[in-house]
């Protein structure tokens, strides 16, 4: 299983918010490129960004940021946050992004998601699935629309998606464990790979998460927990790593 460090991007530094709100913001580094190598120095073999100025306003917001990590590390990583249009994909991909994350735009007009498929191949499109109560919200969290999660999924399943990153936003930034059950229904009954997004704060969540695997848990992005040092990346690497 994979552990993705995360960077949340908000006027080109490195931050933290609670439940996506950007009124509960933590400043942690204005150096988001140094905060990537050091992910890369203590073991990490792959790394999500986000772009939440890019999440709030519906286009790319922190390219030079994006640039910075890409110029930093030799690992790969991925990018979600208002890439709404081919040419925000194009452009992400083009700064060295190995995949995009594709949220708010899959909910609104499925065959943008088909046409992305057609033209970069389902390995360098991931979908974003946030859920909030079991409905899928857009606009970076602001709003939350009536589409069921898993029908969702279910529906770019189909369309070709293979790989998603879903995050229970009631548990983003909380450190009080990820929505174990709902992500266990999310990899049956979509037959989506899942990479598992909040709450994840300590070895015992990486493990319930582990106990996945066999239904198509790809791995979990880790954030706060990192910054506030309540988990120790090296650690849950090593663990991740044991029992792949």
């Amino acid at each position: 299983m994979m552990i993705y460090p995360a960077i949340d991007l908000k006027d080109g530094h490195c931050v933290r918010l609670v439940e996506g709100r950007a009124d509960q913001k933590t400043v942690y580094s204005s150096d988001p490129g140094q905060v990537a190598r050091d992910f890369q120095a203590a073991g990490a073999g792959y790394l999500h960004i986000v772009d939440l100025d890019g999440a709030f306003e519906g286009l790319p917001k922190n390219r030079a940021a994006i640039r910075a990590v890409a110029a930093g590390v030799e690992i790969p990583f991925q990018v979600g946050g208002g890439l709404r249009g081919i040419k925000d994909v194009e452009q992400t991909l083009s700064l060295g992004a190995a995949r995009v994350i594709i949220g708010t735009r899959a909910v609104t007009s499925p065959d943008f998601v088909k046409e992305l498929l057609d033209r970069f191949g389902p390995e360098r499109i991931v979908l974003g699935i946030d859920a909030r109560d079991g409905k899928v919200a857009v606009q970076g969290w602001v709003q939350v629309s009536d589409l069921d999660a898993v029908e969702f999924g279910q529906s770019m399943h189909a369309l070709g998606i293979r790989t998603a990153v879903y995050t229970d936003i009631s548990r983003d930034g909380k450190l009080n464990g990820p929505n174990v059950e709902a992500i266990r229904i999310m990899l049956e009954q979509t037959g989506l790979r899942i990479i598992a997004s909040g709450g994840v704060s300590s070895l015992e969540n990486i493990k319930a998460l582990q106990a996945l695997t066999p239904w198509g848990m790809d791995g979990a992005i880790v954030g706060k927990a990192l910054y506030d040092g309540k988990l120790d990346l090296g650690q849950a690497l090593a663990l991740a790593r044991a029992g792949a």
